[in-house]
């Protein structure tokens, strides 16, 4: 069971890091969340991104992603409340304060909140249901074991390519967040880009045609 080649691995992780570096919702609200509350926040958004893109493994493993691809009504209802959720996240960051170094990035109900967030971010995209549907499915090989174990254990290897990738990238972020937030003006307009990010995200989600 799980039989495979090295060419299958090397073609496999080498499409994996290159989907995860990728610019998209996931990795944008880490580096936002990141931008604006520092390296903690970053984290808990990661972890909050790792869950619900391991809803989406479990759904594709089981067939229930092909609802989301297949139906337009399905895709829609998704896609619209997940762009109504991002524009509504865009929105608050405006009207809240710029960040402070001095002070932890996030109090303890905001930390739980972030990880919310970044769970609700990955969840509601279904654009990230139909790439797991139809990006895992290449990797299936033939007597290697059961299809759906097949699809799970790339759609977990996947998420696992993010824990090496995404960590340095928060670390990095929350070092360029700590010189920007020093000076106010530039903390105030950080947060209104972060704000806008989401925003943008949001109306990109909206916009995006069905399959």
């Amino acid at each position: 069971m799980f039989d495979y080649t090295a060419a299958h691995w090397i073609a496999f992780f080498s499409a994996a890091v290159v989907l995860t570096l990728a610019p998209g919702p996931d990795l944008a609200f880490i580096l936002a969340q990141t931008a604006r509350s520092g390296r903690k926040a970053g984290f808990l958004a990661m972890y909050g991104i790792w869950v619900g893109a391991l809803s989406h493994v479990l759904l594709a493993a089981i067939g229930l992603s092909a609802v989301i691809a297949t139906s337009a009504l399905a895709f829609s209802v998704v896609k619209y409340a997940g762009a109504a959720y991002l524009v509504w996240l865009g929105i608050r960051s405006f009207w809240e304060g710029s960040p402070d170094p001095e002070k932890a990035p996030t109090p303890e109900k905001s930390q739980l909140s972030v990880f919310k967030q970044g769970m609700l971010v990955a969840a509601m995209n279904p654009k990230t249901a139909i790439f797991f549907l139809s990006f895992l499915p290449q990797f299936v090989v033939a007597d290697a074991g059961p299809v759906g174990a097949q699809l799970f254990l790339h759609g977990i290897l996947v998420i696992g390519v993010a824990v090496f990738i995404e960590p340095p990238l928060i670390i990095a972020g929350a070092t360029l967040r700590n010189k920007l937030a020093s000076n106010k003006v530039m903390g105030r307009w950080l947060e209104k880009a972060v704000g806008a990010v989401f925003i943008g995200l949001g109306l990109r989600l909206a916009f995006m045609r069905s399959l």
